[in-house]
């Protein structure tokens, strides 16, 4: 056995190493039957009787859009402001302030860990500029270890530790923003591959169990992935997307119109509740009140807008095309002018025409308001009809 020594091993180590290597041989075979059948010792499965199971209905932080105890996912291209929208989550958690329909928020503990900004410059100035109340929100800045030093915080391997931290503060906590959410799951853990990434999601979705609270990540949308499916499009493994009951995706407009926000904010996929639909929204820099001297971003909420999240993104990327005077409200106002020009049709049938066209759901919707096109319903069950 000496001659399979390898060159890094002294002799004595190599002994040590195959005694140990026997002791669990030995093991081993103390864990087989003599059959052949291996002995249970590593527990056995639990089993509930769905009878006894309490049914409960979903704890909503805001409503269709953050739950207790779930998972969620925030993707965004470049200048969508992701983590500034994140923050105004996160104030209006603490502060019990209003969502942007019009709800209110219950006043909630928040915990921020983010390696993407600075707490002190950026990220404190924006919750003061929107209204958050700071005795709610704790920073997650280091992780002590038992011989008292301390070393930054790593999301992918001290989540198990912050559930105690969590649980120690009083009232719990309602949210956690984790920015960027593919810290979570370490460096050594390939991102693409959605088996690994699954692991590695499971103590962040633990910790979201075990607390209560609603965890939002962030992360980005991939490049060059215009057009397809918009959970498909978020960055790395489809395990991101899978795993997150709630998918929500920002982007900043290419093509800027005076009537229209530049930024939109919507789900493109809930396991829990309605998928499309979101808001407009822009992001405002100003001086904060009591520094003068500081500049900081807020969110200014729009009116809410309708479509599939497919057919949002689809509108907000549309490219500026050279040479080009129509704007897409004009393009759908002369859409609707011509198509119900000599009578009326089904709103499904010119909502089928439209986008076969490129005009997404939500752009004919405002321009039928904007030519004052009428609206009526064919009896109770029937469909809408649209005429000039």
């Amino acid at each position: 056995m000496d001659s399979e020594r390898p060159d890094y091993y002294t002799e004595a180590e190599w002994k040590e190493h195959l005694a140990a290597k026997r002791q669990r041989e030995r093991a081993e075979e103390r864990r087989v039957r003599p059959n052949g059948e291996k002995k249970d010792d590593g527990g056995q499965p639990v089993l509930l009787s769905m009878e006894t199971i309490e049914m409960d209905t979903i704890q909503w932080l805001w409503k269709h859009w953050l739950a207790k105890g779930k998972f969620h996912i925030l993707a965004g291209a470049p200048e969508a402001g992701k983590t500034t929208l994140e923050l105004s989550f996160a104030a209006a958690i603490s502060s019990g302030d209003y969502w942007p329909e019009g709800t209110r928020a219950s006043a909630e503990n928040v915990l921020i860990w983010t390696s993407e900004d600075d707490i002190a410059d950026t990220i404190k100035p924006r919750l003061v500029q929107m209204n958050a109340d700071l005795t709610r929100i704790k920073v997650v800045a280091k992780q002590r270890m038992q011989d008292g030093l301390e070393r930054p915080f790593n999301p992918a391997t001290d989540m198990p530790s912050l559930v105690e931290a969590a649980k120690s503060i009083p009232g719990g906590i309602g949210f956690l923003m984790i920015d960027p959410i593919v810290a979570a799951i370490g460096t050594k853990t390939d991102s693409h591959r959605n088996a690994e990434t699954r692991c590695a999601l499971q103590p962040v979705i633990d910790f979201a169990d075990a607390t209560n609270c609603a965890v939002l990540g962030i992360t980005h949308l991939t490049k060059g992935t215009a057009g397809k499916d918009p959970t498909e499009r978020v960055t790395g493994s489809l395990a991101f997307g899978a795993v997150a009951r709630i998918v929500m995706l920002a982007a900043k407009k290419q093509t800027e119109e005076a009537s229209e926000p530049p930024r939109i904010f919507t789900r493109a996929k809930s396991n829990i509740g309605p998928s499309g639909g979101g808001f407009g929204y822009d992001i405002v820099a100003s001086p904060l009140y009591e520094r003068p001297d500081i500049i900081a971003t807020r969110v200014a909420w729009h009116d809410p807008i309708e479509g599939t999240a497919r057919e949002l993104l689809a509108e907000a990327e549309e490219q500026p095309q050279e040479g080009k005077k129509q704007s897409k409200k004009e393009r759908a106002q002369d859409f609707l002018r011509v198509a119900l020009a000599k009578e009326g049709r089904p709103q499904k049938e010119l909502a089928d025409e439209a986008k076969a066209m490129g005009i997404s759901g939500d752009a004919l919707f405002r321009a039928s308001a904007e030519i004052g096109v009428r609206k009526t319903k064919n009896g109770v069950t029937g469909g809408w009809f649209w005429s000039l």
